[in-house]
């Protein structure tokens, strides 16, 4: 048998109560439980949250886990609503309505108390929208307008500093907008590939464009935007959560439970799958603890992803 010195070569850690701040492999034995533990990446899973309380297709969301904001969107046999929904981690309560209702909006840009909605479609087949509003934790009010109407865009940044990018107005765009938190200037730089129903996350200087019916992905910079490693699945409109180098997507069309994570440079199929198959969701949160909400097929169910995070944990011979 080979020895664990021999593959790792150091020995095991003899102590009394678990290392303070471990790393990433490392192993020990603490002498007051008697346990042989280490210090690794847990299980992640996706788990049922409170649901909606309107099923709907088409959202827009932002925030965390904990805090986030749904708005817009399109129940069953209505027209695309103004309904704004706040969720609190465990279940959702209704807010102050869209002054435009919509759906298929950007997807967003803040938190659950200082947001931004912009684009999407009044009404499904018409003409796309510029609307743009900001939600200050109480109430939307509109905003200058985008410059380009669009809807299923890519969304990322803040409530003051937020960035607008691809979408459809009428047919795939290449173009991006800045929010400076007064208006929208329409910046030189453009998407490499136009697409629609993209999912896009990070900030107004450092995001990502992943998707919009095809694998492809781009990287900005604030300046400029780049072609970076490609998706493993092709997906439209799916969920979105994270920074420009922590970053997960999930869900999507056509009709999609799978997870995909990415590090910055690559990205990595999950085995595991969103329990509800779907696109068009109201998303929101980081790359360990991620929000998704309604979406197509309609519904209202919410499920929350707990990403692998490191964690102590026991070693047993079973």
């Amino acid at each position: 048998m080979v020895a664990y010195t021999g593959i790792q070569g150091q020995n095991i850690l003899i102590v009394s109560s678990d290392p303070t701040n471990p790393v990433e492999g490392q192993i020990w034995y603490n002498t007051t439980s008697n346990l042989l533990k280490g210090y690794t990446y847990g299980v992640a899973s996706w788990a049922s949250g409170g649901n909606l309380g309107t099923a709907r297709l088409g959202i827009g969301g932002f925030g965390t886990q904990t805090a986030a904001i749904a708005f817009g969107g399109q129940p069953a046999g209505v027209t695309p609503v103004s309904l704004s929904e706040s969720y609190n981690g465990t279940s959702w309560t209704g807010t102050p309505a869209l002054n435009t209702g919509r759906i298929y909006p950007a997807s967003g840009a803040g938190t659950q108390t200082a947001g931004l909605g912009f684009g999407g479609q009044i009404i499904p087949g018409s003409a796309d929208s510029t609307a743009s509003e900001s939600w200050n934790g109480s109430s939307w009010t509109s905003t200058p307008s985008l410059n380009a109407a669009r809807r299923n865009a890519g969304g990322s940044g803040t409530q003051t500093a937020a960035l607008a990018f691809g979408g459809n107005g009428p047919g795939p765009l290449t173009s991006t907008e800045i929010w400076n938190n007064t208006s929208w200037t329409t910046s030189p730089a453009t998407l490499n590939t136009a697409r629609e129903g993209i999912a896009g996350f990070g900030t107004q200087t450092a995001a990502i464009s992943a998707g919009g019916g095809a694998t492809s992905v781009e990287s900005y910079n604030g300046t400029s935007w780049t072609t970076v490693n490609s998706l493993n699945s092709s997906r439209d409109s799916a969920g979105r959560a994270g920074t420009q180098t922590a970053g997960l997507i999930f869900g999507g069309n056509p009709v999609s439970s799978q997870t995909e994570s990415w590090n910055g440079s690559s990205w990595t199929s999950l085995p595991t799958t969103l329990t509800t198959n779907r696109g068009y969701m109201a998303s929101g949160g980081t790359q360990t603890l991620a929000l998704a909400a309604g979406g197509n097929p309609r519904t209202d169910v919410t499920e929350e992803w707990n990403g692998a995070v490191l964690e102590t944990k026991t070693i047993t011979v079973s």
